[in-house]
């Protein structure tokens, strides 16, 4: 199975660097500065993304074509090209400096697939396809951003809350994953949460855990 295992990577403080119109276009510096990575963006436009990318201080932006060197010191790229001759040779120097290649809409120049995303703050939910079918990957995505609305970035909010408070009172790895496991009901957590109930859903999930 192509791209068959999924993984969530660390990019805080490692350099990233996106390539071509298309990348840019589709929002790929966002997704990657969102994870915390140091992107360059190289790209001869769209020429509003970026001056807003490069304005914002938030991303190194290099108005021009790929070049040789470009992703030397690079932990990861997403490049896109009409060229075959330049995906190729965007995908060997990554190679030759480490950096993982995701070539866009060229599966046999890539090291990872991007799945589509959905973010409500460190709650990522991630559906691929392996490549075979983007179309669905994209309809999955818009279907699961109805069902999980932004209310659920304060849910995890608060079982965060109540993990750390429960940690030391529940100090037993497996009793402790019992216990969340009888306790934790996210249907009335996220009702709760839409009303503007979190502390009383902090208060019933403490409740049920200690009688667990």
């Amino acid at each position: 199975m192509a791209f068959g295992y999924p993984v969530g990577l660390e990019l805080s403080g490692r350099r990233a660097v996106v390539i071509g119109e298309k990348a840019v276009r589709e929002g790929k510096p966002d997704g990657l500065l969102a994870a915390g990575a140091e992107v360059t963006v190289i790209a001869e436009g769209p020429p509003d993304e970026l001056g807003r990318l490069e304005n914002g201080g938030r991303a190194k932006v290099f108005a021009r074509g790929f070049e040789a060197g470009d992703l030397m010191g690079a932990f990861v790229c997403v490049a896109s090209s009409e060229d075959p001759a330049e995906r190729e040779a965007i995908y060997r120097e990554g190679q030759a400096w480490g950096a993982l290649v995701n070539v866009m809409d060229d599966p046999q120049h890539c090291d990872w697939a991007a799945p589509a995303i959905i973010r409500r703050g460190d709650l990522i939910i991630a559906i691929s396809t392996g490549g075979r079918s983007p179309a669905l990957a994209r309809r999955l995505r818009k279907e699961l951003s109805e069902r999980y609305g932004p209310e659920w970035e304060e849910a995890l909010d608060v079982l965060e809350d109540v993990r750390h408070e429960t940690l030391l009172s529940l100090p037993d790895l497996e009793e402790r994953s019992r216990r969340w496991q009888r306790a934790l009901d996210t249907e009335e957590l996220i009702d709760l949460v839409r009303d503007g109930r979190a502390d009383e859903a902090r208060t019933r999930l403490l409740a049920r855990l200690a009688r667990a």
